[in-house]
């Protein structure tokens, strides 16, 4: 729908990039938590004494809608704060808990998931213009055909880690109605609100991100 084209035309323009794929999108992020969760009485998720372990990936989530006091740390520090009990949930994706070896303290999985993983690749524009159009093609249609296998392949991972976390006694548990609802508008807004306000401290400014939220959402959908 031409959402790939805009990025790659922003990364030349801006950086001298050829934006070459969006990889591996196939699974996105859950909350995870060593306790059982709590909701009010509407539903939603209380967070209140929540040692929750955050980073700029969701934070404006995780804060501005669900309130949360967040310790920012690393991926590799995880592990010994979850082991000493300086965070006890974290926000991840539906893939590597069991790699990592976090499910040895958490316990609950909280749906719905929220957010995409992704994996972009690019290209020195330069070396990428010196190729031939034929080689430039190759490169592409593999790019593309990678793309999609990789979609299923991380679907195919989770469908895996899911079944061996299940069986090991993790439990799932879910939001329903409006507070599943109003959990999801609120992932995608407030990631939306800090964006944009990204994009405003940038060159070029805000003026593709009406755009870009246009390409790569479904705002029919999302209401």
């Amino acid at each position: 729908n031409g959402g790939i084209a805009l990025i790659d035309e922003i990364h030349q323009q801006k950086m001298g990039l050829k934006y070459l794929g969006w990889f591996d999108s196939g699974v996105c992020y859950n909350l995870w938590t060593r306790n059982e969760p709590k909701f009010d009485a509407n539903g939603n998720l209380e967070v209140e004494g929540l040692k929750l372990r955050g980073n700029n990936v969701y934070n404006a989530f995780f804060t501005n809608y669900l309130g949360a006091q967040v310790i920012d740390l690393p991926t590799g520090e995880v592990y010994s704060a979850l082991q000493r009990g300086v965070v006890d949930a974290t926000g991840w994706t539906q893939i590597g808990l069991i790699d990592l070896k976090w499910n040895e303290f958490l316990n609950y999985r909280i749906e719905p998931c929220f957010f995409s993983t992704d994996l972009g690749v690019i290209v020195n524009n330069e070396k990428w213009n010196s190729l031939s159009e034929e080689a430039r093609k190759i490169v592409q249609d593999v790019a593309i055909q990678h793309e999609k296998d990789s979609v299923m392949a991380l679907r195919g991972k989770r469908d895996q880690d899911f079944a061996a976390l299940e069986a090991a006694g993790m439990k799932v548990v879910s939001l329903e109605g409006e507070a599943k609802a109003n959990y999801l508008a609120a992932a995608r807004e407030k990631t939306w609100e800090r964006m944009q306000t990204v994009m405003a401290d940038q060159p070029g400014g805000t003026d593709n991100y009406d755009r870009l939220i246009e390409l790569f959402y479904d705002l029919d959908a999302a209401k």
